[in-house]
This record gives C-alpha cells, structure tokens and sequence, in this order.
C-alpha cells in the first residue's frame, strides 16, 4: 500500500475554521492524474495541491491544482496555502511555481522570530478584460433582480489573469446578502452565452469604505460559494485600476461572511509595461494532518 502525507490549511485569514478551506500534499510523487483527481474529489474541497519536482531546477516546486472536477491551470488561495506549507524551500523570501499558467512567484513575509506571517502569489499574466454579458441571464444566475446589478463603472465584464474567466460584477448591498446561485440559470447561461466559453464563475462585489465585500459562485465546477477566491480578486483589482487613471492600488476584500469562513484577501495591482499586474495575498492556520492510503 502506498502512504502519501498531506496537510489541510484555512486560508486567507489568521483563526482557525475561517478561510478558504485547502488541501496540500507535500510530496505527490507517484500518483497519477487520475488519483491526482480522485483525491481532489475525496476531500471535497474547492481546490486540493499536489506538489512535484520542478522541471527547472531554479524553481522551487510543480505545483498541479485540482478542483472537485478538474485540473486549473491557476487558483489564489492554493498558491497562497502551499506556499505557506513550503516555506522553508524559499530562496531569498521567494517561491516559484511551475503552473499551467506559467511561472508563479510568492513572496513569504516572516516575523522577527522568522515565523511566517503571511505568503503573496503574482498572478501569472496580466490583466485581460473579456466581453461585457448581458444583465438579465447573470442576475438569473446570481438569483437577484436585474436592477440590483449596478452599471454606472461597467456591466458584468469577464477578466483573467491566468485562472479561469470570472465575472465581475458590482451589485447592491441588499444583493450582496441575499445573492444565492441557481444551477438551471448557470447552465442556461453556459449554452447561451457563447463568451464564457463553457465556464462561468460569478464574482460578485459592492463598495464597503475603503475595502471591498465579495461573494464568488461557481456552481458548475462544484463549488456552489466559494470562501475566498484569489483567482477573482487579482483579476477584479486590475480591472478597477484599469477603469481608473491611477498607476497603482492596494484594495482589501472581504469575503466569505455569508458561509460563516470570513477570509481577507490583501490584494494591490499596477501597471507595468506588459499591461495590468495584480497581486493576493494572506494568512494561512494549519488544521489537520494525515496519510491517504492508495
């Protein structure tokens, strides 16, 4: 019988049993993808990491990130959580990732007592704005009136920066609490909506002070709300300085208080030469230890 160890962190936040919920298997040698997969379902997590040797000795680690159905090619709250559990290989406070979406890079933050405090992953590309969608079939899918939808900076606008397209939405504040998906909206959407490409996560946002509140649904990859979602604030930080004059902006957004998991994701974005760049970043509290037995 093969053992391979793993751990399980909260994610983007300081206290335990708050965050985004992740699974990490420090050392993945041996399994294949399709145990890679079945793993990923079995924890039943929004995302599960398998870390490798990198193909570049220079790098720190291949890092494969699954959700409950499928590899991704990127995600915010796995690089942040496995960059907190590999710390110890950074170089100069750095970690780099071989990903599907290129190389990652991970700034590892310690306290005076070298404790880590915080770990910061760039997103991999820079910023890409999709097509505006259309009100009514993305409030369908968000289970809230079209007019809840707020226009007045831009419609419901598809942008990545190296994960899967999300949708960024600004709502009202009554919309924000009350949002719930509805799975028959969402797959209506899919076959309707050519834009999305077969995908379709909705980052929904509404302006709190100086911090942003959020909610991310992604139904159809298995994950109904999501906790904290890295992957959407990088993208929707770089639209909104793309939507400014500003150089730079630093943005934090909470997100998960409707699950009862609040999570903070401390984001910043510039523009840089090659386009927008976005960064996320957090706290991480270990949780559980173990072996899968295969």
């Amino acid at each position: 019988m093969r053992r391979f160890p793993f751990v399980t962190l909260d994610v983007f936040t300081d206290r335990r049993f708050g965050g985004n919920q992740l699974a990490v298997f420090p050392d993945a040698r041996g399994l294949s993808d399709a145990e890679m997969q079945s793993l990923a379902s079995e924890f039943n997590l929004s995302e599960t990491t398998f870390v490798l040797p990198p193909d570049d000795p220079a790098n720190t680690a291949r890092v494969r990130i699954f959700n409950r159905t499928a590899e991704m090619p990127f995600a915010g709250h796995p690089n942040v959580g496995t960059a907190y559990v590999l710390a110890d290989r950074a170089r100069d406070g750095i970690l780099r990732f071989e990903q599907l979406a290129g190389l990652v890079e991970i700034a590892v933050e310690r306290d005076a007592a070298g404790a880590v405090l915080s770990t910061t992953v760039a997103a991999p590309q820079p910023l890409t704005i999709g097509e505006a969608l259309p009100l009514a079939p993305i409030a369908a899918c968000a289970g809230i009136p079209a007019e809840a939808i707020l226009t007045a900076r831009h419609a419901p606008t598809l942008a990545s920066d190296g994960g899967n397209p999300r949708v960024l939405l600004e709502v009202t504040p009554q919309a924000l609490a009350t949002a719930a998906p509805d799975h028959a909206a969402f797959r209506r959407a899919v076959e309707t909506l050519p834009a999305l490409g077969g995908r379709l996560s909705l980052y929904l946002y509404r302006r709190d002070g100086e911090r942003l509140r959020a909610r991310m649904f992604s139904p159809l990859s298995g994950t109904p709300e999501d906790a904290a979602t890295g992957s959407a604030a990088t993208p929707l930080t770089g639209f909104l300085l793309s939507l400014s004059g500003a150089e730079r902006h630093a943005i934090d957004i909470l997100q998960g208080v409707e699950m009862g998991r609040p999570s903070l994701l401390r984001t910043t974005a510039r523009r840089m030469p090659d386009g927008i760049r976005a960064t996320v970043g957090g706290g991480c509290v270990p949780v559980l230890s173990g072996e899968a037995q295969l």
